[in-house]
């Protein structure tokens, strides 16, 4: 990494330590932080490393580590997300199989299945027995 490469790097992470900054100015007590400026420090968090970040910004590094978490999951936009589309299922591929079923009294029902449910087979079988 060049040295100026190496400047614009710590620069964007002080650039986030301004900001958090100027927030502290302006929020007294324990205000939360807003979710645009833990969103910032997740991106720095990134590029910079949790504990560095974490040390920069003064924010809990578990915070800051399981928010970057959950951005790395994507649980933060499916929380928010309205519609799902899901991929329509692929058709299941059946087999092909013969059974034979033979009760006490002898009577014999063999059936050749090829592309049949197993729970349809099930039916069939309980109406044999009965």
């Amino acid at each position: 990494m060049s040295s100026k490469e190496a400047r614009e790097f710590r620069a964007g992470l002080e650039r986030v330590r301004q900001r958090f900054e100027h927030w502290r100015r302006t929020h007294r007590g324990r205000s939360r932080i807003s979710d645009s400026l833990w969103a910032a420090a997740v991106k720095a968090a990134r590029s910079h490393g949790i504990c560095r970040t974490a040390k920069a910004l003064r924010v809990d590094y578990y915070s800051l580590k399981e928010r970057l978490e959950q951005a790395s999951a994507g649980t933060q936009g499916l929380s928010q997300a309205n519609f799902l589309e899901l991929p329509p299922l692929a058709p299941a591929s059946l087999g092909e199989c013969t059974v034979e079923w033979k009760d006490a009294a002898g009577s014999t029902m063999r059936v050749h299945l090829k592309g049949f449910p197993a729970p349809d087979l099930a039916a069939l079988g309980r109406s044999f027995w009965s």
